[in-house]
């Protein structure tokens, strides 16, 4: 299966109140490059500035001001788009009870960080902490702002995607179809947020097998991917993955081949070359090349999407399962019994696990 991160709200800016000017507008500079760093995919270059954010109003407001929270929330999703997981919980986690405290429990603010924090155990594969925090994020929007809010459509598409990651299709559809629903009526057909949707809903098709319904959602996802974010972004990479798997699927391997190819360069030079993101291209890439006969070709590239996976997930994640599935099958293909029957018995004990 190939895996795609829902769309994660980068955290507003808090109102603040008329005192220390210089530093509060040195915060909020601060703030701005970071959110304009994140929406062009430029983690790297957004670190250090949501580092200094945060130090500025720490210094500035005081340790438990929820401007605090508000950088440190930036940076953990900055650390979490670049699968630094360890380093991003416990500033979400910091960030939520600065708002608990301070904000109430029934903040939308509080149901951003509420939102980010199960993302982030979602893509550890912990489904079952990740599901009451989505809810409660949900249930908070949803009395601040009604049920056709876009900043409702954000949980409603984050929980498909929980239930997407188990199989549990028939739950998934109709949350992806709902967050459709209301960013195309709240934010238009061509906003990117529309295109995230458009790709899970794809994706949720794909892995069903309905091939004819999933392209043309696809193609719709990659053309507004391209004219909003341009041709390099990791969006883009993402749909441009997805689409060929399809074809891949397919067995429309040329099809396939140069769209796995540009995904890669793109995430591999926008994410850096142990991303999780980059090891799922390198694995349908891997799988394209057995498929196609070339075992000698793909058998580095599983090597290679499997340790990233293991480095950055930990050795018992759920996507380990699938990759060394379909290592095991080219190892069998290779005469090399022996060891695709470990890889299956470790594949089989991951899955075999609760989550």
């Amino acid at each position: 299966m190939n895996l795609t991160r829902a769309t994660t709200v980068l955290l507003a800016v808090a109102l603040a109140p008329a005192t220390l000017p210089a530093q509060e507008a040195r915060w909020n500079e601060l703030n701005g490059r970071t959110q304009q760093f994140v929406r062009q995919g430029r983690y790297a270059e957004a670190v250090p500035v949501a580092q200094e954010a945060l130090r500025v109003a720490e210094a500035t407001f005081g340790p438990n001001d929820p401007r605090v929270s508000t950088s440190l929330g930036n940076l953990a999703l900055v650390y979490h788009n670049q699968d630094k997981l360890a380093q991003a919980e416990p500033l979400y986690r910091r960030a939520l009870e600065i708002d608990e405290k301070t904000l109430g429990p029934n903040h939308p603010l509080l149901a951003i960080n509420l939102n980010n924090l199960a993302e982030l155990y979602n893509d550890q594969g912990n489904y079952a902490q990740a599901e009451p925090f989505y809810r409660r994020a949900l249930a908070i929007q949803e009395k601040a702002h009604g049920p056709d809010h876009p900043d409702v459509a954000t949980p409603v598409n984050n929980l498909g995607t929980l239930y997407f990651n188990q199989g549990e299709y028939a739950q998934a559809e109709p949350l992806y179809r709902r967050a459709l629903a209301i960013r195309e009526k709240t934010l238009g057909p061509n906003h990117t947020e529309v295109a995230s949707s458009l790709n899970n809903l794809a994706l949720l098709y794909h892995e069903q097998g309905k091939y004819s319904e999933a392209e043309p959602l696809y193609h719709r996802a990659l053309a507004i991917q391209e004219k909003a974010l341009g041709p390099n972004h990791p969006e883009v990479a993402t749909n441009l993955n997805n689409l060929g798997l399809l074809y891949h699927d397919q067995g429309k391997y040329t099809d396939a081949e140069p769209l796995y190819h540009r995904a890669l360069a793109i995430r591999a030079k926008a994410l850096g070359p142990d991303h999780t993101d980059v090891a799922n291209t390198l694995h349908n890439l891997a799988g394209l090349h057995r498929d196609r006969g070339n075992y000698a070709q793909a058998d580095p590239l599983y090597r290679r999407a499997l340790a990233i996976h293991e480095k950055a997930l930990g050795p018992d994640h759920p996507s380990l399962a699938t990759i060394l599935e379909n290592y095991a099958a080219l190892l069998r293909k290779t005469d090399r019994e022996a060891e695709a029957a470990k890889l299956e018995a470790r594949a089989a004990a991951i899955r075999a696990k609760k989550r």
